[in-house]
């Protein structure tokens, strides 16, 4: 039995590791990419010294005074090490890479599970900006927010929830940030729903269904959606296909915004999904995730913390 949620959170990340988001050429050489890294790798640690940060490396890679440091870092599911020597540039040694270390940003919570603590959201991984890649999680943590607005949705061009942090304290830890969505824990439940049965993929079919999902006016409310289509396909890219049907809803946003990944789905009294993507030429649909999905990522977020899956 599940809380389902609907409300909007907000997500700090932390990486583990730093992302490469781009290679220089520094006058014409780029010593990162002359010894194999890419965009979208992630730097582990540099002549020994473990990395989490720009300045770090920066420090490291500025003090080597030219001489090749050794870089290992993560290519893939691959882990490599090379032999990077950097080059002065502009008053000091680089390796020729802009890299990224973390991440903030708002989602919508899907579900609570009140015995654990645990919870589920958004329904897709939080990815680089820059690279599309998800973000190589260490560490993360939910912050209270209230939605300020929204650009509507229209065909072509979908809208956008807008929203800001209420405050820099903590409500819940983030430990898990993969396919199925964005996972861990928080201290107490964000929503004053009853807790409902898990609806598993076999018993989705098509037809009528309900979304919890927050606007504007900062209120969790249900709005009417239509199941357009179930894949119980081992290789789908994706799950469910939706519709929004509610009139209030439509005529309000114009459909789905970027924002409201993670609205839990409701059929027959059974959460069985959340919504992922909206799609652009048609705002009114989207993509959708199965709930046990969801669940069974979650149940490894709550392994991660007491040590016993990495």
């Amino acid at each position: 039995s599940l809380v389902p949620c609907g409300q909007p959170f907000g997500i700090r990340l932390v990486t583990d590791g730093v992302m490469v988001v781009e290679l220089e050429d520094l006058e014409g050489v780029c010593p990162a990419a002359e010894c194999g890294i890419k965009e979208g790798d992630v730097i582990i640690s540099v002549n020994g010294k473990n990395v989490s940060g720009n300045k770090e490396i920066s420090k490291i890679i500025s003090g080597s005074k030219g001489k090749p440091c050794t870089v290992e870092y993560r290519s893939g599911n691959d882990e490599k090490t090379a032999t990077l020597t950097p080059v002065y540039y502009d008053g000091s040694y680089k390796a020729g890479i802009w890299v990224r270390d973390s991440s903030a940003g708002i989602g919508t919570l899907t579900f609570y599970n009140p015995e654990t603590g645990a919870f589920g959201g958004l329904g897709h991984p939080i990815c680089d900006v820059d690279t599309k890649l998800p973000m190589p999680l260490s560490h993360g943590s939910v912050g209270e927010v209230k939605i300020t607005g929204f650009n509507k949705s229209v065909k072509g061009d979908p809208g956008q929830l807008l929203g800001e942090f209420t405050s820099s304290a903590s409500v819940g830890d983030i430990t898990v940030n993969n396919e199925s969505g964005v996972f861990g824990t928080l201290n107490s439940s964000p929503s004053d729903q009853e807790a409902i049965e898990l609806g598993f993929r076999q018993e989705v079919h098509t037809g009528e269904a309900v979304i919890y999902t927050t606007t504007d006016d900062n209120v969790t409310k249900e709005y009417k959606i239509s199941i357009e289509k179930v894949n119980l396909s081992d290789d789908a890219e994706h799950d469910l296909i939706v519709k929004i049907t509610d009139p209030e809803l439509l005529e309000k946003t114009g459909g789905i915004l970027q924002g409201m990944s993670g609205s839990p789905i409701i059929q027959d009294g059974r959460l069985v999904g959340a919504v992922t993507h909206v799609f652009i030429d048609d705002p009114t649909q989207g993509y959708g995730i199965f709930a046990d999905s969801m669940y069974q990522a979650s149940l490894k977020s709550s392994q991660t913390e007491l040590g016993l899956a990495g």
